[in-house]
Parts: structure tokens; sequence; C-alpha cells
């Protein structure tokens, strides 16, 4: 194990034999990177952060993908599990137990969930499997990145291999080598960057030191990247918001036995997006990488974030990355 670089946690929700998932951990393992992996057996796309209730999840040893992959255990370890469970399934099993049973005294410093095949972005945020396990890695007090390709063919996916390690590799720039707040072991309802619904205050102490805010924010579990790159990417990076995409005449239905039955399918025949300033569907449109900073928590939840220091968020570094990941 390599004390000095840490441990990085992936998921995603097509699967641990899904191609994206595959050349993402070689591209991290080629670059040195330690990984555990707590992945779903098969596809679960548009889970959400539905979760398995009172129903019993295998979970399996999966090293056999090491030799399969063409992993190089002496650049950096690799531990590979799948779980019969969703993508939350398998951050609540990693992150409440499960990795002390499986790989005891791993401590991972960072959770990744992808890459995932098809965008999400704009309202995809609310049914998506990816973007739901990073989320549930921040309810349990973890800085977690989700990440996806914006077209549903796996060709030229390589773009957004590595565009994600990039961004990790900005990332860890602002993380200690093991997490500060898993499991949330306490709760400090005074720190900055929380919101003081229903009292806002003129002057938040966060004001001092907005890019800090963000980074604790970060760091504690309350703010997540998305990233967004597009089959054409242009090498260009944006901090974004989310933005407006529509999806049209998104049911087919066939009548059977008559009129007393019928059978529904969801799938949108198009997609339309209202053009917002600085949102994730218009860069991605403008073949850049889109980076949203999005919070954990809902709003009025004790834990949200403090609406005013959120428009920080689109304050980009020269790179285009998020200005609070550098001092």
């Amino acid at each position: 194990m390599s004390e000095d670089t840490g441990w990085i946690l992936l998921t995603n929700d097509d699967g641990i034999e899904a191609p994206g998932f595959r050349l993402l951990v070689q591209a991290l393992n080629a670059a040195g990177h330690n990984l555990v992996a707590f992945a779903p057996h098969a596809n679960n796309s548009a889970a959400g952060m539905r979760i398995n209730l009172g129903t019993p999840m295998e979970l399996r040893n999966r090293n056999d993908l090491n030799t399969e992959w063409g992993l190089d255990s002496s650049r950096a370890e690799t531990r590979l599990y799948e779980l019969e469970g969703t993508p939350c399934d398998t951050m609540i099993v990693a992150l409440d137990g499960g990795l002390e049973h499986a790989v005891p005294g791993i401590h991972p410093r960072l959770v990744v969930s992808g890459v995932n095949l098809g965008p999400n972005m704009s309202q995809d945020s609310y049914h998506s499997g990816t973007m739901g396990a990073a989320r549930e890695a921040g309810l349990y007090g973890m800085p977690a990145i989700a990440s996806s390709f914006t077209s549903f063919d796996p060709e030229g996916m390589e773009s957004s291999i590595k565009a994600t390690v990039e961004l990790i590799e900005v990332v860890l720039g602002v993380l200690p080598i093991e997490p500060v707040n898993l499991r949330r072991p306490s709760v400090d309802l005074s720190a900055t960057h929380l919101s003081r619904w229903p009292i806002i205050p003129e002057n938040p102490a966060w004001e001092a030191d907005p890019k800090a805010a963000l980074r604790t924010a970060f760091q504690q579990g309350e703010l997540m990247l998305n990233l967004n790159v597009p089959p054409n990417w242009n090498g260009q990076v944006t901090t974004t918001r989310l933005g407006m995409r529509w999806y049209r005449d998104a049911i087919t239905f066939n009548s059977i036995d008559g009129d007393e039955a019928a059978t529904f399918t969801i799938g949108a025949s198009s997609i339309d997006h209202s053009p917002v300033a600085q949102s994730d569907c218009d860069v991605v449109e403008e073949g850049k990488a889109s980076v949203s900073c999005l919070p954990v928590w809902p709003q009025t939840h004790p834990l949200a974030l403090d609406d005013r220091l959120l428009t920080w968020t689109l304050e980009s570094c020269e790179g285009g990355y998020p200005a609070w990941l550098y001092d």
C-alpha cells in the first residue's frame, strides 16, 4: 500500500465491466493512483438514489479484472469488488463498513462515480445513478466527483477519461490523504459555508474567504462536482451551473386487449434546451468540458450551502476549473 498517495474509491451506474469504468481504472492505474472499487454488478442507469432495503446483496471480489485489464501492480494497487445492488447501495455498503470488512485499513480520500456513457446535465441530476452515487458519498461526508461522457456511443470516450483524470488530480491537491469527515463523526452547524436559513445574515462569515469556505464544503461532503465531457471535446474546461433541457415526447405506448390495457415506454424522441448563461448544456454544445459545483443537501436542510456562497462556484481560474480548487 502506498501511504503517500492515499486511495480513491470508484463506482458507477453502468456496471463494473462497462467500457467507461474499465478505461478510467486503467488510466488511473497508469497514473499511479491506488484504487478500490465497489461497483454495481450490472447496468443500473437512471437508478437515481434508489436503494435496496432489507435485501441481502452479495459482494464479490473481481480482482480477476486486474489481469484482464492489464493493470500494473508495480505502479499502484487496485482492489475491485462488485455488488448486487444499485449505485447508491455500493456507496452505503462501502462507506458504512464494507470497506473495513473487505479491505481493512483503506480509507479513501475521494469518491469518483463514472465515467458514465451518456450525459448527466440539467434535470438528469435527479435521475442519474452516476450522480446519485456521488451524492450518497457526500451524505456520508466524502468529497465526490460524478463524471459523464455526453454521447451514448462509446467511440471517442477516451477524451472523457483524460478530462476525468485531469480533474481528479486537480481535486487531490485540496484533499488530505485520509478523509476528514467520513461517516460524519460530528456536525458543526456553525461552519461558515452553511446556510443559516431561515435567518439570512447581512455579513456572513464566509465573505472573508469564500474560496476557503468552498474547499471546506467539498472536503466535508457538502459540495460535489459534476463533470460532463462531449465527444468533440476541444480540450477546454469551463465552470458551470445546471442548464435547462427538455425531454420531448417522452413516452410511447401500445394498446393491448383492445383499450382495456396499454404498455408505456419512457424514452424521449428529442431533447431541446433553453440557453442559460454559463450552463452545462450550453458549454458542452460549444465542445468544452463542463464542471458544475452542486450542493449535496437540499435547500432548507441544516447542512445546505449558503446560496450566496454558491455564486462563487462560478468563478473560474485561468484553466477553467473552479477557482476555489486553488489557493
